[in-house]
């Protein structure tokens, strides 16, 4: 597959709206272990594109894009096209034997509504990170540009895990992060008016601090087994398939093909 682009196609860049999102957050950032090696961590946010980005492309009948934080599909459209998105994993093994460069290193596997091209995200999901060579799993929610709450229920390597984010009313949000292994439910609601809900996305994602997208976490690869957009498979609607690069475009994970029930995986390359 194609990773670099030699045309030059003007982008939206995100990553400004992020930082401000950032700052406005600090005083809720969260205390854990898996927080304390950078300021204002956060699992989940905005699609940051790279500096001088090309694309998105279509490339063997569907469309490509590029990010230095996010890897996955999004489907896209209008303002409101998107009312749900799910889907299930296992929680991958975060492999921090001979983390030498970098002693905390991070990565995120969520569901979401929106972020690929407006300025806030509704999603759920789960991190496996790095503190220096112990592995770190929870939880979480974030209705950004508000910061992520932790949950704190337990999550280990291997457990089956399902998430969703479903809008009904005029306001109303409901994000759902469910453990089958563990044999726990969280359930949030939350009422914001006037989110674009313009796109539907499953995302790994090299997560962010205050100084920019962070280490990417040894993740081994993680496979999502099913996922949808407002309740039809994500792989049936077109979906643009997003590849995690640095600024000089070299991969940092790859996305396979989304098959016809949504499934696909991202492996781990490196971590920036």
């Amino acid at each position: 597959m194609l990773r670099r682009w030699s045309i030059p196609i003007t982008t939206v860049v995100i990553a400004f709206g992020a930082m401000l999102g950032l700052a406005a957050s600090a005083s809720a950032a969260p205390t854990g272990h898996h927080a304390a090696a950078v300021t204002h961590y956060r699992p989940g946010g905005l699609m940051v594109r790279p500096t001088g980005a090309k694309g998105p492309v279509r490339i063997g009948g569907h469309t490509v894009a590029q990010s230095t934080n996010w890897s996955g599909y999004a489907a896209t459209g209008a303002n409101g096209a998107f009312t749900s998105v799910t889907a299930s994993w296992k929680e991958p093994t975060a492999i921090c034997s001979g983390n030498r460069r970098h002693t905390h290193q991070y990565s995120s596997f969520w569901v979401g509504l929106d972020g690929y091209s407006s300025s806030s995200v509704e999603q759920t999901g789960t991190d496996a990170d790095c503190n220096g060579t112990s592995g770190s799993y929870y939880g979480w929610y974030e209705m950004y540009p508000a910061f992520p709450v932790n949950f704190s229920n337990t999550v280990k390597p291997g457990d089956s895990m399902s998430a969703s984010v479903t809008f009904s009313g005029t306001s109303t949000f409901t994000l759902v992060l469910k453990d089958t292994t563990q044999g726990w439910t969280q359930t949030v609601v939350k009422n914001q008016t006037g989110l674009a809900r313009s796109s539907a996305e499953v995302i790994t994602e090299a997560p962010s601090s205050n100084s920019g997208v962070l280490p990417l976490a040894d993740f081994g690869t993680v496979s999502y087994s099913v996922s949808t957009a407002n309740g039809t498979s994500l792989g049936s609607q077109n979906p643009t398939e997003i590849i995690m690069v640095d600024n000089s475009g070299a991969d940092k994970d790859s996305t396979s093909a989304i098959n016809g029930s949504g499934a696909f995986s991202n492996t781990w390359i490196r971590a920036n």
